[in-house]
């Protein structure tokens, strides 16, 4: 892993996602190196000619500039992180996150998280000083042999779920990512069943879920995976290239069946 300390100009940025004011991302560059990764399109930015996936900067001035920001800015609700992993393994020693926290802390800005990281607990005494805060955890599998294969180096699905679980207990709200949907290995009605079970049992608030995005750099990593281990899937996947509409409609339905049986509210976002 190639590890740069950089400095940033800004890093509490407005964001685009709807319910979403601001984006913040400790980091660029992300070590899970999940496979399907749409974040691929940040190499554009960050003038890394490495693999998405071997490379992070930590950008170490972030906690300060997001002061001298916050003084200025609108109040309004905060995602770390809309790109990047803000509790991927580097966390634990840079502590960027934690320390970017504490100032949205100061301020009473409301906070939403997303990771795949159980780290997230770490920061429960600053979550407990929020008078709104939500903490996500991408959940896209329930089986763990799929999950090595497209997520080799993110936290088992099992650590995820305790993580979420402990969360709600502490009377955080919490939900799950469905996402990425990978067609014919996470879209059966066996597995989603499966995941809402267990997203039930771990006491989540809601499941928003996404299909899989495949831009063209994103296809030519997932096409790779697919011809290693499920080649038979490959002309399958191209049918959803070319039928994303009815693919979406179609999974629409089977999971609110599915989260209807388990009374879990279920978001899209699409």
């Amino acid at each position: 892993m190639i590890v740069n300390e950089i400095r940033c100009k800004s890093i509490l940025n407005k964001s685009g996602i709807p319910g979403i004011d601001y984006a913040l991302n400790p980091y660029t560059g992300c070590e899970h190196g999940c496979r399907y990764c749409y974040a691929i399109f940040m190499k554009r930015f960050s003038n890394h000619k490495e693999e998405w996936g071997s490379f992070v900067d930590v950008k170490i001035n972030a906690p300060n500039v997001l002061r001298e920001q916050l003084k200025k800015a609108k109040p309004g609700k905060v995602s770390l992180s809309t790109v990047t992993d803000p509790y991927q393994p580097l966390e634990k020693k840079y502590e960027i996150t934690r320390k970017c926290l504490k100032e949205l802390v100061q301020c009473d800005f409301p906070v939403s998280i997303l990771t795949k990281s159980k780290l997230v607990v770490r920061d429960i005494d600053l979550f407990r000083k929020l008078k709104e805060i939500d903490v996500g955890f991408s959940i896209g599998l329930s089986d763990e042999r799929i999950k090595m294969i497209f997520e080799p180096k993110s936290a088992s699905i099992k650590k995820r779920f305790n993580a979420l679980h402990y969360l709600a207990r502490e009377g955080i709200k919490t939900w799950i990512f469905f996402s990425p949907v990978l067609p014919y290995l996470s879209d059966t009605e066996e597995h989603i069943n499966q995941l809402f079970e267990k997203a039930e049992n771990a006491c989540v608030d809601y499941v928003l879920v996404d299909t899989l995005q495949l831009y063209p750099k994103v296809w030519n990593k997932v096409q790779r995976i697919l011809q290693r281990f499920y080649p038979d899937f490959i002309p399958l996947y191209k049918q959803y290239l070319f039928h994303k509409d009815s693919y979406k409609n179609e999974m629409k339905g089977k999971v609110l069946k599915i989260a209807q049986n388990h009374n879990l509210p279920c978001k899209f976002t699409y």
